[in-house]
């Protein structure tokens, strides 16, 4: 499908005009707080390329194919089997009704939801008055409420208890008042923002009762179980084995850097069903419950003390056969679906240490240095805000081509990309404003509170600013490796936005059980 707007990003610029090497880090570690921002939108898919400066604009020809190739190719076009299945609002004909409705019935339920005065306290940038009410607010009761309302997932069709059968262009009317007056929103960002999708576009009607509810109430977390020792940034060449014992699975492997999987109720599992075809044919996707024997959880300590990363061990674990998501061998086609909804979840603002009170991170470091007269700080501050900008546009951009119902494809690994990268400038420019002030830190004063109990950055009023900032900063070296590096981004666009050849791959043809590995 065409999209009419063109784009005029900066993909060659960000290719480096050249598509650089994978790296073997890992593809698939989960989102987390890190590089999500307060208005990430989870039901609308807000992702789409930023515009990057210094980029020298093409020939309208060669723009009008970036655009083309990014946006999708129109009917009749060659390569129709590489169309995604894909579709956040799951076809589901959304009641009529206008922008001010859904503005006006959003707001009502927040007025008779929140805590007294916090509506007020929004409208009159009371800060100080709305952080005390928000870290007394009980979050599990409230993100209840808010999924049982729909309002945390509210593209989910409706009659699976989970959602408002919206359309992406009416959620965004339904998230621009959350996002407005700061409603909490569920930590279950890898369960809402990529379990979710894929059960709607592969699961059975008996896996979207059973799951989905539990997901948009926040109350089964999800982790994603792709990530192998040998299999990072290439998936496909994981080898964690599934057999076939009558109605069940046996499941033997390990999986790593997995996300909340401590204290996740299920994870999404990628197996290898069948050695004896190509790598990306032989796999098979299943939602693992975390809790059964078998199952082994051991956290990774991360710099700031954290432990939101973790190993998986699987020794000999049943899956039932209605736990299997997807058709047998077809599990990369469903892991492709969740991949790529990765990568619109990892596209939002960036955020200092986690959401601390007062907005977004930009609009914090601007309000905790508004009176900064160093003249190169100033222009730092204007590049950041203009790169913002530029992001939550593009964003924007891709929420209105979700309304012609187009399907998800490469748009999300360049916001990616480019959320990565901004995000480690803000970071590093937060922490440069503090100036001693953000290297008076030790590892051990980095951990946040509730992360042993729910592996969330609650931040609270007292929150110490400066001690957040460090830790946000030591938690971004990791944006340009989670969910894909940069360069396996850069490798995406320019296979599939720039047409440039694929990089060599000798084993993509060869049966799993005969390509070469190390011991």
């Amino acid at each position: 499908m065409r999209c009419s707007p063109c784009w005029r990003s900066s993909i060659t610029n960000l290719l480096s005009l050249r598509c650089a090497p994978s790296s073997s880090s890992s593809s698939s570690l989960a989102c987390t707080q890190s590089i999500q921002s307060n208005a990430s939108e989870d039901g609308c898919g807000n992702a789409v390329p930023s515009i990057a400066s210094g980029w020298s604009v093409p020939s309208r020809y060669r723009q009008a194919r970036i655009t083309a190739r990014a946006y999708g190719r129109p009917p009749g076009s060659r390569c129709p089997d590489r169309r995604r299945r894909y579709d956040p609002a799951v076809a589901v004909d959304a009641p009529e009704v206008t922008a001010e409705q859904l503005r006006d019935q959003t707001l009502a339920w927040l007025h008779e939801q929140l805590p007294p005065g916090w509506i007020e306290a929004i409208d009159s940038d009371d800060r100080e008055r709305w952080g005390e009410m928000r870290a007394a607010i009980d979050y599990d009761d409230w993100c209840t409420r808010l999924g049982e309302a729909g309002y945390a997932t509210p593209t989910w069709p409706q009659e699976y208890g989970a959602g408002l059968s919206l359309t992406p262009g009416q959620a965004k009317h339904v998230n621009d008042v959350l996002n407005h007056y700061k409603a909490p929103r569920p930590f279950n960002i890898i369960g809402i923002g990529m379990g979710g999708p894929t059960i709607i576009t592969w699961g059975t009607e008996e896996q979207k009762h059973k799951f989905l509810r539990g997901l948009a109430t926040n109350e089964e977390i999800w982790c994603q179980l792709f990530s192998e020792p040998g299999a990072g940034s290439d998936v496909a060449g994981l080898s964690t084995r599934a057999v076939r014992d009558g109605d069940e699975w046996i499941v033997t492997g390990q999986k790593v850097w997995t996300t909340v999987a401590h204290i996740a109720r299920y994870g999404m599992l990628v197996a290898r069903t069948n050695p004896d075809v190509p790598k990306h044919k032989g796999l098979s996707y299943f939602v693992l419950d975390m809790q059964a024997p078998g199952v082994d959880v051991r956290p990774l300590v991360q710099i700031t003390g954290d432990a939101e990363f973790n190993e998986v061990f699987m020794e000999e674990v049943r899956i039932p056969d209605s736990m299997r998501v997807g058709p047998e061998g077809e599990g990369w086609r469903v892991a492709v679906t969740t991949l790529m909804n990765e990568r619109v979840a990892l596209s939002g603002a960036g955020s200092l240490g986690g959401e601390a009170v007062g907005g977004s991170a930009l609009d914090r470091l601007l309000t905790r240095h508004a009176d900064v007269t160093d003249p190169r700080m100033r222009q730092r501050l204007a590049q950041a805000y203009i790169e913002n900008r530029l992001i939550r546009l593009n964003n924007q951009r891709a929420a209105d081509r979700r309304k012609s119902g187009a399907e998800a494809g490469p748009e999300g690994s360049i916001t990616k990309l480019m959320q990565a990268e901004y995000n480690q400038r803000l970071q590093k420019l937060a922490i440069d404003l503090e100036g001693a002030r953000g290297m008076a830190w030790e590892g051990r004063e980095l951990r946040l509170a509730g992360t042993e109990e729910r592996g969330m950055a609650w931040m609270t009023a007292e929150s110490d600013a400066s001690r957040d900032i460090a830790r946000g900063f030591l938690r971004a070296q990791a944006n340009t490796i989670e969910g894909g590096t940069s360069n396996v981004m850069r490798n995406i666009l320019g296979e599939r936005v720039l047409g440039l050849p694929k990089e060599p791959d000798s084993s993509r043809e060869l049966p799993w059980k005969d390509v070469p590995r190390s011991a």
